[in-house]
């Protein structure tokens, strides 16, 4: 039994021709742009043969069970967290595996850059599993891609889609890079507790609660990040929020003690000498010599 693309709780969306040659000739598009794309969970039965091949690039990534695409008389295995590429104008067939079908993302794509993304065909490959993998970042870009195409087909929507396309198939093809941030951020206790520190500017922080959090003790913590960074927990806090306070000053028009809370201070007048202190000038003063 053969089933090409009804399943329960699939996503499916094809562009219409019209916006297809839109994208082609959008300078923020043509370089990378969707045709179509989809999600099939538990494709069981699924199949596709085209003899003549796509007249698109065809992104397969697999995120359980298994699959087989042919291209030329050759086999490829797909799956739990493999891809492939199938080039366009390439004749091919895929299909689910009869026992234990996969579930797919796919894409079919086109643009000046595309090749860049297919080639070299040293296809499938596999996305080992670690502690900094990043899946389920890459299916919330497919989801966001879906979403952004599903809403309507405005320039916004369009080229939107197409940035994150590039993203996308960047996960795949730059994946040491792409991983790169949650290596960074699980790298050692210091970086550890610097992500804690910028993502809780907004609100008191004490010392035990960055040392909890990075599970050391105050003191380790205390000698770690003096020896890291020069400087103690509490003085890279304090720039942290100056620098912060900095962009807030700079980029908006939130009044001064707005601004303080925004960066961990109930007290504006106490903020204000820390941050002449720090920066050199008062927040009122740096505001105007960035006007």
């Amino acid at each position: 039994m053969r089933k090409k693309d009804r399943f329960e709780g699939q996503k499916l969306l094809v562009l219409p021709k019209k916006v297809k040659k839109k994208l082609k000739s959008n300078s923020l598009t043509n370089d990378l742009y969707i045709t179509d794309i989809g999600y099939f969970p538990n494709g069981k039965h699924h199949y596709r043969s085209r003899k003549k091949g796509s007249r698109e690039h065809i992104l397969i990534y697999c995120v359980d069970g298994k699959g087989w695409i042919e291209i030329d008389g050759t086999k490829q295995f797909l799956s739990k967290n493999m891809y492939s590429i199938i080039p366009k104008d390439t004749a091919h067939t895929y299909a689910a595996d009869q026992n234990n079908p996969w579930t797919i993302y796919w894409t079919h794509f086109l643009g000046d850059k595309a090749n860049s993304f297919v080639y070299p065909l040293n296809y499938p490959r596999e996305l080992k599993e670690t502690n900094v993998s990043r899946f389920k970042d890459r299916i919330e870009l497919f989801e966001e891609i879906y979403f952004n195409l599903d809403a309507g087909y405005s320039d916004q929507n369009m080229e939107y889609s197409s940035i994150l396309l590039m993203h996308l198939l960047g996960s795949f093809k730059y994946l040491s890079q792409f991983r790169k941030i949650k290596e960074i951020q699980q790298q050692d206790v210091i970086s550890k507790a610097i992500v804690f520190i910028k993502g809780n500017l907004h609100r008191k922080l004490s010392l035990s609660e960055i040392a909890d959090y990075s599970k050391v003790s105050v003191s380790h913590l205390c000698l770690l990040f003096k020896k890291k960074t020069s400087y103690s927990p509490v003085e890279y806090l304090i720039f942290m929020r100056m620098q912060k306070a900095c962009s807030l000053l700079e980029f908006t028009s939130l009044k001064i003690n707005t601004i303080a809370n925004n960066v961990g201070y109930e007290d504006a007048f106490y903020f204000s000498r820390l941050f002449k202190n720090v920066i050199g000038k008062s927040p009122s003063q740096y505001r105007i010599s960035t006007r």
